[in-house]
């Protein structure tokens, strides 16, 4: 009876560590995923800025995809901007995050190749306490043990209650283009 309960044990214990290993394998991450968005106006100075610090996580057995990104990661040009966008506009100390979960659309993983193929992600954007649905065409491929995600979409300021005001509304775009550009690697 012993040794029935010592090979049942061992049973349980492989087969739960082969389903660990098989589920973490579906699993690719990036945490230093690049995000940019700008916002400029032709006359006036550039309103761009870039986080390269963004952690995308994509499980390829679901296609679900959630990434997450500290506003004040947002890296400008000039200082004073930046200044402005994290206390005036974002008011990071109050929302120091943004996050994406969505879905990769009609994606299969065993698919991929080294060539850009497009790929349609449906999800909801949350920033300021805001959620902002996002369907957008995105470009994916597999290069050695990566899968690289690339793409943009557009947002308004009103998309998030962030008012802008007149004596600078001129130099702000009514559109904001967000690229990205992801390197997941198997977790």
């Amino acid at each position: 009876m012993k040794k029935t309960n010592c090979i049942l044990a061992l049973i349980f214990l492989i087969t739960v560590s082969t389903v660990g290993l098989v589920e973490a394998q579906t699993k690719y991450i990036d945490k230093a995923g690049k995000l940019v968005f700008e916002a400029s106006e032709e006359l006036f100075e550039p309103v761009k800025a870039t986080n390269e610090s963004v952690t995308v996580i994509l499980d390829v057995s679901t296609n679900e995809m959630a990434s997450l990104a500290l506003v004040k990661g947002f890296r400008f040009k000039n200082s004073l901007m930046e200044e402005h966008f994290n206390e005036n506009y974002i008011e990071s100390e109050t929302y120091p995050k943004a996050t994406f979960k969505g879905k990769l659309l009609d994606f299969n993983f065993g698919d991929l190749t080294e060539n850009m193929t497009e790929v349609t992600v449906d999800g909801k954007l949350e920033l300021r306490g805001k959620e902002k649905q996002i369907r957008t065409t995105l470009k994916a491929m597999k290069s050695d043990n990566l899968i690289i995600i690339q793409g943009s979409f557009k947002l308004t300021p009103g998309d998030f209650d962030i008012e802008i005001p007149n004596v600078v509304k001129n130099k702000i775009a009514k559109e904001i283009v967000v690229s990205l550009d992801f390197n997941l690697k198997q977790k």
